[in-house]
């Protein structure tokens, strides 16, 4: 008879297995890393739009934080000798540290979409900060930005705009 870490192991050494042979068998055109290049249909070469540095780093430590935070708030959750009150208030916090992170997504996208712009944007209280990756430092296209992020708020939101490449 078969126990359970045998079945896994199979289910597991069956899937490498599969794998193995699928990257074996490919041909070596896809396995060679290619440049930020993307062909169309009529052969016209279009360019990926690279995402700056900063960006990134500001959105790894962006997240890095609020894994943090919300672990500490999880760990209280979780946590026997904490009172109703304290694990209600820990549940909120997480909600609403969830709700700022996927807001903070929506108007990244709306950015993308509206001003072909990549921007970083973090939410804290009545504070909204968005860092834009362009040359530019259009006044015109800051204000722009900020009517449009106003606009999905019902209440004043304190809103900045920063440029940097």
């Amino acid at each position: 008879m078969i126990n359970k870490k045998s079945a896994w192991f199979l289910t597991l050494f069956s899937l490498i297995l599969v794998l193995s042979v699928y990257y074996i068998t490919m041909p070596p055109e896809l396995l060679v890393a290619q440049p930020n290049k993307i062909e169309n249909a009529d052969s016209e070469p279009v360019v990926n739009i690279e995402e700056s540095s900063i960006l990134v780093a500001l959105r790894v430590e962006a997240d890095e934080e609020l894994d943090n935070e919300i672990n500490k708030l999880k760990k209280i959750v979780s946590n026997a000798d904490s009172t109703i009150e304290e694990k209600n208030e820990a549940f909120e916090k997480i909600k609403n540290l969830n709700n700022n992170r996927s807001l903070e997504e929506a108007l990244e996208k709306l950015i993308k979409n509206e001003y072909k712009l990549n921007s970083f944007v973090k939410i804290k209280e009545n504070n909204i900060e968005v860092i834009v990756n362009s040359n530019e430092h259009n006044v015109e296209l800051a204000n722009q930005i900020m009517r449009i992020i106003q606009a999905e708020f019902n209440t004043s939101k304190n809103i900045s705009v920063k440029f940097q490449k």
